[in-house]
């Protein structure tokens, strides 16, 4: 009997790192640092802060993200209905905070976010919280659109969705100095 084949972890993991390359170097920053926060990877504050407003997003964003461990606890395990208070209230207040930043600027970049901070079982949950997010009237109509725009019709009408955990989790990197010629 012949199993199924899959993709290796390595091969799924240079297929997420090439995705990541695809966005912004702000939103590149931007999912690094969430991470750090979402997951309490090291001092966010020090390692991520350039100025007192920075600092102070960072401070916000950690506030908002204490509804992570909500989310995760509440997150459904089938359609039902029952939980959605417990689980889409706090998602969609975390997403438009994070929409609201500026730097989330399509699905796939939002997508890439959360599917680390929560896990692969959020995925069917995710275009509803970004429309949602998306449309609420705290974002410019301009960005409104565009982020909008950004979701396919196969993100919203997907039959099923893919239940492997994520393999690549970026990470802050240290610039290495090079030594200089002699």
């Amino acid at each position: 009997m012949n199993s199924p084949k899959k993709p290796a972890n390595g091969a799924m993991a240079l297929v997420e790192m090439k995705e990541f390359a695809t966005f912004p170097a702000a939103t590149q920053r931007y999912i690094r640092r969430s991470l750090d926060i979402g997951l309490k990877r090291h001092e966010v504050l020090e390692r991520w802060s350039r100025d007192v407003i920075e600092a102070a997003s960072i401070r916000a964003q950690t506030q908002v993200y204490h509804h992570l461990d909500t989310v995760r606890h509440h997150l459904p395990d089938d359609n039902g209905l029952e939980s959605l208070q417990h689980f889409m209230t706090p998602l969609i207040i975390m997403s438009a905070f994070d929409l609201g930043q500026d730097r989330l600027n399509s699905f796939s970049a939002y997508r890439f976010l959360y599917e680390r901070l929560i896990g692969a079982a959020v995925r069917p949950w995710l275009p509803s919280a970004f429309c949602a997010s998306a449309a609420l009237p705290h974002l410019h109509p301009e960005k409104r659109r565009a982020l909008l725009q950004s979701i396919s019709e196969a993100a919203v009408t997907a039959p099923g969705w893919s239940n492997r955990p994520p393999c690549f989790i970026p990470e802050w990197v240290e610039k290495v100095q090079q030594p200089l010629p002699n």
